[in-house]
């Protein structure tokens, strides 16, 4: 519902081709049905068939990443496409926060508690601290989809914590990525959403590193690095 349109909104201007598959999915937004994606992944990965070789895949879903696992999501993926590089938003975040050089992290998710909890669970376990997160307790990814700009915005503002390095906004149905640069400008310093994340992530494995489109936070100033913060 929403990571295309972002997806397309980040790459204007650039010559890049897109392909999109989709993977069945039933709402409620829990942990338990989040993890049944994971038998489809093998099946979708295999309907990505471009005339030319991938740069890289995405697999578009923030708490479903984080409840089946980085691993698990890209060895199923590379089953079908070997050799291609796999983007997971959480992955994508763990990137941005080195090239930010963050480590303590404020965190929104539109999720309930029980879908957030292994979230904040991921981030502690690759080395961040999460010194404030905040939940919506929505639990369908529709409604997610049509939280307002003023939800967001407000949202984001009373998450952050002034000991905080950037403020993450998670899941890739929020329509947060025009939001980020009102968020940023209220609390003056870097966001980093699902959406955008895992494009600035793409985009620098697909060899488009000076693509620095504005509009859509601090990150895009930044190279892909694979030193720590």
């Amino acid at each position: 519902m929403t990571s295309e349109r972002d997806l397309y909104l980040q790459m204007q201007g650039r010559d890049v081709s897109i392909h999109v598959t989709r993977l069945a999915f039933e709402n409620p937004t829990t942990p338990e049905n989040l993890k049944q994606m994971a038998p489809g992944l093998v099946e979708a990965a295999g309907l990505l068939a471009p005339i030319t070789t991938l740069k890289a895949v995405c697999y578009s879903c923030t708490a479903a990443t984080v409840v089946i696992g980085d691993d698990v999501v890209r060895e199923a993926v590379q089953s079908k496409l070997p050799g291609v590089p796999v983007v997971t938003p959480t992955a994508a975040a763990i990137e941005a926060f080195k090239a930010l050089r963050a480590r303590r992290l404020a965190v929104l998710t539109p999720y309930t508690i029980a879908t957030s909890r292994p979230m904040a669970e991921f981030f502690c376990n690759n080395g961040l601290e999460i010194v404030n997160f905040d939940c919506l307790g929505i639990e369908d990814d529709r409604d997610m989809a049509r939280i307002s700009h003023d939800t967001i915005l407000n949202a984001a503002i009373a998450a952050d914590r002034a000991d905080a390095d950037a403020l993450f906004v998670s899941c890739t149905a929020l329509p947060a990525l025009t939001v980020i640069k009102d968020i940023e400008r209220r609390i003056g310093k870097p966001v980093v959403t699902s959406n955008q994340a895992s494009s600035w992530l793409l985009t620098r494995l697909g060899d488009l590193s000076d693509h620095r489109p504005t509009g859509f936070g601090k990150l895009y100033d930044f190279d892909l690095t694979r030193e720590k913060a």
